[in-house]
């Protein structure tokens, strides 16, 4: 979370109020629109839940304060002139008053609905944070392979990114197979094991992508035609 976003970096405007967009930061729906000024931009950090500046009322407000449906700070972003924020949160709840997930759904919407089929808040993985990693192994293929591990995966070409991802993919299956044998008190290191060797995986199988100039909305285009049939 970008929590060194501070008041004298807010291009406010003249009430002393910004537009803030709470976005769910699971899968990227918009869920609200509403102003904050600097007191509701302190508390919100401070507290790590989201508070506005009611408009209405004069006063700051805590969202969720009445209802419980609160909304729990992931990350805080200023847009390019400064005067936006966007603010992506785990909701508890529904977002609008209507009982709605979103203020932009329509009203007898349900209020898990995101998608055809939407997979309910509490169950979601969060893999869209994955764009976060793709965009960061793309700046790298621009970097001095001397500092930075994955230009230099990218400079040694597919032999040297694939070598990794048949490394890391075997290292998944033992990592598994440990976990598979382990007694209930040897679980939790299994467990941290198997998941440090499929993020090391999924890294490095990007990296490969981006050595072959393949953007990974294709394979996510495959998956989802895969679905359909």
């Amino acid at each position: 979370m970008d929590a060194g976003i501070a008041g004298s970096e807010v291009a406010w405007g003249p009430s002393g109020l910004v537009p803030g967009v709470a976005q769910d930061a699971s899968d990227g729906r918009v869920l609200m629109v509403a102003y904050l000024d600097s007191e509701a931009l302190a508390a919100t950090l401070a507290t790590g839940e989201v508070h506005f500046h009611s408009r209405s009322r004069d006063r700051l407000w805590r969202k969720g304060e009445t209802s419980g449906n609160v909304l729990q700070l992931v990350d805080l972003a200023l847009d390019c002139d400064g005067d936006a924020l966007l603010i992506q949160v785990n909701p508890a709840g529904s977002t609008c008053h209507r009982g709605t997930r979103s203020c932009f759904d329509p009203p007898d919407s349900p209020a898990d609905a995101a998608a055809p089929k939407a997979t309910p808040a509490a169950a979601r993985q969060g893999f869209d944070w994955l764009e976060t990693l793709w965009a960061t192994i793309d700046d790298r293929a621009t970097a001095d392979p001397a500092t930075s591990y994955t230009a230099r995966l990218l400079a040694g070409g597919v032999d040297a990114a694939g070598r990794k991802v048949t490394e890391e993919a075997t290292e998944v299956l033992m990592a598994a197979k440990d976990d598979a044998v382990a007694t209930l008190d040897h679980r939790d290191a299994t467990r941290a094991a198997l998941t440090g060797e499929v993020a090391d995986l999924l890294y490095h199988t990007l990296v490969l992508l981006r050595e072959r100039g393949l953007r990974p909305a294709t394979v996510i285009a495959r998956l989802r035609d895969r679905h359909k049939g």
